[in-house]
């Protein structure tokens, strides 16, 4: 069983704590991580070294700091095999897939790093005898909370984006992965001075004792309850919350499209890595004129994912979606394929298709995070149009028409972060999106990232008076 560590104040060790977690393998139950839990006083200690090292990072020239991110890359990218075994063997994705993930995160760590060295202010139009400019600075030190599901990916987002524009920064990763975060960390933190990185581990109350410190901003990645509370934290604290919760995102599939081709891009969104992303696919509004076909095709493309999806993190989750599946077969669903849970080891869920569902089932409601795809099927793409909206989370949302004037009209008026047409998932990598509503608050990708890392001073400059 892996042993993880702390990282405070230069040296890796167990901590004050005293309690320890044990993470299990949900492919069959066996332990394989054992993490000390940080106590308040080890969070503190990590957060007041952290504070130390901030001013000499933030003085150290960008190119030195995109430098040490692209040193740090390298080391992962030579890592990802084991990363990849670690990653399947405490949340359940496939090694194959992990592995993915992990070149992903990689490739968004050299895109900070190439971005931070010219990440820069702007001079403004002033008075001849005067500079005037904008100027940007780090924010100080950053709390970064990052989630189970994607673990090396989304951790490499922010802790490059956070560490390239010269904040310091203190890592929880999730208590259902630790060993990931901890090898993470072991990778990372040669590349950087002591305490420029630093670890620590934990459930919901180090989380919560980390979003109440002293640090300058919080960035969170998880679920919209934990994201509330930080928020609720930070409104004390004065630090900055950046947060992208989580979502019910919905797919819209209008007349006119091939059904099986729409079919294919819905159990992509609502099947890959079991369901368990933030952007997943957790809603389907489909035209009456191609209901059938479609799901019939959807079904169809669930059997063929049932031999390719991992299990869900652990027995619990699993739980609380089959609890939504029951739920909404006692209120009229018809399960098309799926819903049982199945005999035997792990916490392993089938790709479940449900017809004839309605908006107030959880299932359409709420945010599963398994691989279920609830189909409610509507008259018009303006009924599907205006129910996509009706939610309370705001992350992404996805159109498949031929119409470019449902294209249009679909991106303009969905209240969500990003707006896909004709594809699920995709993008340029520079994209970045303000997520809504319960699904969080500010810029977690792209450029904009740097800019919620940073603070912008104005500078007014003039010379002094003539016999100084």
């Amino acid at each position: 069983m892996r042993e993880v560590e702390q990282l405070i104040d230069g040296h890796w060790g167990p901590g004050s704590g005293g309690r320890t977690l044990t993470v299990t393998d949900p492919r069959d139950g066996t332990p394989v991580t054992r993490v000390p839990v940080s106590s308040e006083a080890d969070v503190a200690a990590a957060v007041k070294a952290a504070r130390a090292a901030a001013p000499g990072w933030a003085r150290t020239a960008p190119a030195a700091r995109a430098a040490a991110l692209h040193a740090a890359a390298t080391a992962v990218e030579a890592a990802a095999d084991e990363l990849a075994e670690i990653m399947a063997a405490e949340m359940g994705k496939p090694v194959d897939g992990a592995r993915d993930s992990i070149g992903a995160g990689v490739g968004t760590l050299r895109q900070y790093a190439e971005l931070g060295a010219v990440h820069r202010g702007r001079t403004l139009a002033g008075d001849s005898a005067a500079i005037d400019l904008m100027a940007y600075a780090p924010r100080g030190v950053v709390a970064v909370i990052t989630p189970w599901n994607d673990p090396v990916a989304v951790s490499l987002g922010l802790l490059g984006a956070a560490l390239v524009t010269g904040n310091t920064v203190v890592h929880k990763p999730s208590e259902r992965t630790p060993g990931t975060g901890w090898r993470l960390a072991r990778l990372l933190a040669p590349h950087f001075p002591e305490n420029v990185l630093t670890l620590v581990n934990g459930d919901g109350p180090v989380g919560a004792a980390l979003a109440a410190a002293e640090v300058d901003v919080v960035a969170h990645v998880g679920s919209t309850a934990t994201g509330r509370a930080i928020a609720a934290a930070c409104a004390v604290t004065g630090a900055k919350a950046l947060l992208e919760n989580g979502g019910s995102d919905p797919v819209i599939v209008d007349a006119g499209v091939d059904p099986r081709w729409a079919a294919q891009q819905v159990a992509l969104g609502a099947f890959v890595n079991s369901g368990q992303i933030c952007v997943a696919v957790e809603r389907v509004y489909v035209h009456s004129s191609i209901s059938g076909a479609f799901v019939d095709a959807l079904a169809e493309e669930a059997s063929r994912w049932s031999a390719e999806i991992g299990p869900l993190v652990d027995e619990q989750l699993r739980t609380l979606v089959d609890a939504q599946v029951r739920e909404a077969v006692s209120a009229g669903a018809r399960v098309v394929c799926g819903g049982e849970v199945p005999e035997g080891p792990g916490a392993f869920y089938p790709p479940t298709v449900l017809a004839d569902c309605t908006d107030d089932m959880a299932v359409v409601r709420e945010e599963t995070f398994g691989p279920v795809a609830p189909v409610v099927t509507v008259d018009s793409f303006e009924s599907a149009l205006q129910r996509a909206a009706d939610s309370p989370y705001g992350l992404a949302a996805t159109v498949l028409t031929t119409s470019m004037s449902h294209a249009q009209q679909a991106w303009r008026e969905l209240p969500a972060g990003t707006v896909k047409i004709n594809a699920v998932f995709g993008g340029a990598p520079g994209g970045a999106a303000h997520p809504r509503r319960g699904s969080g608050q500010g810029f977690g990708y792209g450029p904009e990232l740097l800019d919620e890392m940073t603070v912008t001073k104005a500078v007014h400059i003039e010379a002094p008076p003539s016999g100084w």
